[in-house]
């Protein structure tokens, strides 16, 4: 029954963690670029990014001293606290207090990442990747509302002086509060269960993590697989929005061209952690990259058209999912002893700073090479982790 509860309570926490990033995500480099230019519309989502790479190796460290519950719960807030100093920003015109808030903003994302973890902790290895991609599962239901709450929250906004680009922050702020009151409530470490627990020895820090995981093939591709996705969906779909907005789409159109990448980031992930139980993580992994480059040609491709447009951002939401469960689960997997949950936050730290400075260059290199240029960038990202995979399916087969 604890068990139950506890997936219950990630499963709710994630759902409403999903309305709140993706209200802002929506609207975040445009927001940043009304401020600040086009040049600057990658800083804003790279400081949100940044912070949840800032934040993940704390609330791993929090997990492990005070439980999943707390931590979780502690993000949520964090990210709250953000989203409301981006409404006061956005009110008063400030673009150094509009970059305070988003980088707090990142906190949400840095919790949802944690509740993967959470949830592998509740069954057996051979259901491992099935649960915990219906945790991921979950987030479709807020992240393909939110990008579409832009226009109402707009209107909210209007009464109270905000511009309409902040109004959807206002549904940010109340769902980050219903998610983190979510995990502080109702999730419970089950007993018996493989939570992360305090142990007599100094924990092992995030250093001593990586550097475990870079000595081991599978891991190694692991990490490098997760930065590499990440990276890859962060940069390309940061810039979709200033792109379509600058070919004179709707902010509408905009919101629901997000929503359909954040529905294939999430729709399907049972589908491909059924498939990392079923056929490995390391074949669904491949399924990743492959659908990863798919997204990055079809982009350059149809740079000019709206439809090929959407159907790259779906392909590109897909590939991340395939990628970051399998990678999920290769990490949840591996014999790391006690360096588990640390090289958990560790490379969810990796992985945010890797989508960071995606998000930063995307803005200079839509400018200088246009998004067809940004397409390639991107699928030239992919080359190390194809390469560590190709590495880590000999050695583990040796």
């Amino acid at each position: 029954m604890s068990s139950t509860r506890s997936l219950g309570a990630l499963i709710l926490s994630n759902v409403f963690g999903g309305v709140g990033v993706a209200s802002g995500i929506a609207v975040g480099a445009l927001l940043t670029a009304s401020l600040g230019g086009t040049a600057l519309a990658g800083v804003g989502q790279a400081l949100g990014v940044f912070g949840a790479g800032l934040l993940a190796v704390p609330l791993a460290t929090l997990a492990t001293r005070r439980g999943r519950g707390s931590a979780l719960a502690i993000g949520y807030a964090a990210a709250a606290s953000g989203a409301l100093i981006v409404l006061v920003a956005s009110w008063l015109g400030s673009l150094a207090l509009l970059f305070v808030g988003l980088l707090l903003f990142g906190a949400a994302q840095a919790a949802n990442l944690q509740t993967r973890y959470a949830a592998s902790e509740l069954v057996d290895p051979a259901r491992r990747g099935r649960t915990m991609s219906v945790v991921v599962w979950a987030t479709t239901i807020g992240s393909v509302v939110g990008p579409n709450l832009s226009a109402a929250g707009a209107t909210l906004g209007r009464p109270l002086g905000l511009p309409d680009l902040a109004g959807p922050y206002l549904f940010s702020v109340t769902a980050f509060v219903v998610a983190g009151l979510s995990a502080a409530l109702l999730y419970r470490r089950p007993a018996g269960s493989s939570a992360p627990t305090q142990t007599g020895r100094r924990p092992r820090g995030a250093l001593a993590a990586l550097g475990w995981a870079f000595r081991h093939p599978v891991a190694r591709f692991a990490v490098v697989l997760l930065i590499t996705a990440h990276a890859v969906m962060v940069g390309l779909m940061s810039m979709t929005p200033v792109h379509l907005g600058g070919h004179g789409q709707h902010l509408t159109v905009i919101g629901f061209v997000i929503s359909l990448h954040i529905l294939g980031m999430y729709a399907l992930s049972p589908v491909f952690g059924w498939l990392a139980d079923r056929i490995g993580p390391m074949r669904t992994a491949l399924l990743g990259l492959a659908t990863l480059g798919a997204a990055a040609l079809t982009a350059f491709a149809g740079q000019d058209h709206l439809t090929l447009v959407m159907v790259a951002l779906v392909l590109l939401g897909l590939g991340w999912s395939a990628s970051t469960i399998a990678a999920s689960v290769l990490l949840a997997g591996v014999d790391a002893g006690d360096v588990r949950v640390p090289l958990q936050g560790a490379t969810d730290a990796l992985m945010s700073y890797g989508g960071a400075a995606a998000a930063l260059l995307s803005g200079p290199v839509l400018v200088l090479i246009g998004y067809g240029g940004l397409a390639l960038s991107a699928l030239a990202l992919l080359a190390p982790a194809v390469v560590l995979l190709w590495v880590g399916r000999t050695r583990s087969s040796a």
